[in-house]
C-alpha cells in the first residue's frame, strides 16, 4: 500500500493525543450561527494545560487528510460535490456558507474538518501501537462515503477503521461504541455489510437522522426516551458495552464520544449530567482496558459551551485512574515492541541521572 504521512510515528514522548490548532473553526463569526461551539476542541487543550495534564511539544499534531487518504473511503463524485458551497452549506447547517466562494470555504470550513478526520486516522494507528489514544476532534458519524450531513463532511470513523484493515498487520475485526446521542448513520451504512464491524450505537430514538436503513447495521441497538437520566443510562451503557465485548473481541475500539447527551443540549434531548458523561467514558475505558483492546477515542457531538470543560474532566478522570497514561498501560503488555520501548526510555532516563 502507498505510503501515507499520517501513519509516521510521533516522537515517543508525546502523549497519543491528537490535535491541531487548525481544528476550530473561526470566521466572521459566521461559526456561531450554528449551535456547534466551533472552538471547543481548543478549549478542550487549553483545560488539559491549565490542569497540567500535557503541554503543546507533547501532543501529537494532527496532519490533514490528503484526497488520496480520503479516497481510501469516499467516492472522486463525492469529493467533488464539496466543491459547490452551498452543498457544505447543506452539510454543515450554516446557511450563509452557501454565498461564499468556495475556496474559502474550502479553506475556512472544510480544511478543519480535514484535518480532524487526519487526526482519526493518525489516532487509530496511536492506538494500536500505544493502547489508547484520543482524537479532540473528529466522529463525524453521519457521513458516508457519498454522503454528507449534520455537519459532518468526511467519513473519518469509516477511514480510520479502513486504514487499519489495510496497513496494520493484526487487526481485522472493529467494534464501534456510539455514545453520541445521534443515531451514527454514516459508519453504519459504510459498513452495512461488512462482518468484521460490530456496531453498538446507544441513541435518543425520536431524533435526527432517524436512518431506518442504515439501522440493520447495528448489532446493539440501544434506543434511548426523551429525557433518559444518569442511573438508566449508565446502567445500559455498562451492560451493553460488556455485552459487545463479550459476545466479538475485536483488534481495536473506536470510542464515539459524542457529549450532547448532556442535559439541555439543545439536539440531543437526553439529560445525563457533567459527572454521567465522565462516568461513561470511565465504563466504556474500563472494559477495553480489561480486556486489553486498543481504544480509539472520538469527541463528536455536543452543542453546548461547558462540553469542553466537561470532555477535558473525562480525560483528566481517564488519568487520575490510571486507565490512560503517557507510558501505555493494557495494550503494551506482551507488545515486545513496545517493552522494548519502555526499556529503551527506562535506560535513557537512567543515563541522564
Amino acid at each position: 500500500p502507498h505510503r501515507t504521512e499520517l501513519y509516521e510515528a510521533p516522537p515517543p514522548a508525546c502523549w497519543p493525543i491528537v490535535y491541531s490548532p487548525d481544528y476550530n473553526i473561526t470566521f466572521m463569526g459566521l461559526e456561531k450561527l450554528h449551535p456547534f461551539d466551533a472552538g471547543k476542541w481548543g478549549k478542550v487543550i487549553n483545560f488539559l494545560k491549565e490542569d497540567r495534564l500535557i503541554a503543546d511539544d507533547l501532543i501529537v499534531e494532527a496532519r490533514e487528510a490528503s484526497d488520496e487518504d480520503l479516497l481510501v473511503v469516499h467516492t472522486r463524485r463525492y469529493l467533488n460535490k464539496l466543491k459547490w458551497s452551498f452543498v457544505v452549506a447543506t452539510i454543515t447547517e450554516i446557511p450563509p456558507v452557501a454565498f461564499l466562494p468556495n475556496f474559502v470555504v474550502q479553506r475556512k470550513v472544510l480544511k478543519p474538518l480535514r484535518t480532524q478526520t487526519g487526526g482519526t486516522i493518525m489516532a487509530g494507528k496511536l492506538a494500536v501501537d500505544r493502547g489508547w489514544a484520543i482524537n479532540v476532534g473528529g466522529g463525524f458519524h453521519h457521513c458516508s462515503s457519498d454522503k454528507g450531513g449534520g455537519f459532518c463532511a468526511y467519513a473519518d470513523i469509516t477511514l480510520a477503521i479502513k486504514f487499519l484493515f489495510e496497513r496494520v498487520q493484526g487487526v481485522s475485526k472493529a467494534t464501534i461504541i456510539d455514545l453520541d446521542a445521534h443515531q451514527g448513520n454514516g459508519h453504519e451504512r459504510d459498513f452495512m455489510d461488512d462482518p468484521r464491524v460490530y456496531i453498538m450505537d446507544a441513541y435518543n430514538r425520536y431524533i435526527y437522522p432517524g436512518d431506518g436503513f442504515a439501522k440493520r447495521a447495528i448489532k446493539r441497538r440501544v434506543e434511548l426516551e426523551w429525557g433518559t437520566e444518569d442511573t438508566e443510562y449508565l446502567q445500559k451503557v455498562h451492560t451493553h458495552v460488556e455485552g459487545a465485548l463479550n459476545e466479538l473481541k475485536p483488534d481495536i475500539i473506536v470510542y464515539n464520544a459524542g457529549t450532547d447527551i448532556l442535559d439541555g443540549d439543545p439536539l440531543g434531548g437526553l439529560a445525563i449530567s457533567p459527572q454521567g458523561i465522565v462516568k461513561r467514558d470511565e465504563v466504556v475505558f474500563r472494559a477495553a482496558r480489561s480486556r486489553r483492546i486498543p481504544i480509539l477515542m472520538v469527541t463528536s457531538g455536543g452543542y453546548q459551551k461547558r462540553t469542553a470543560r466537561i470532555i477535558a474532566d473525562s480525560i483528566l478522570n481517564l488519568h487520575s485512574l490510571g486507565l490512560i497514561d503517557k507510558e501505555l498501560a493494557a495494550g503494551g503488555v506482551g507488545n515486545p515492541k513496545v517493552e522494548q520501548m519502555i526499556r529503551d526510555s527506562a535506560k535513557d532516563l537512567s543515563n541522564l541521572s
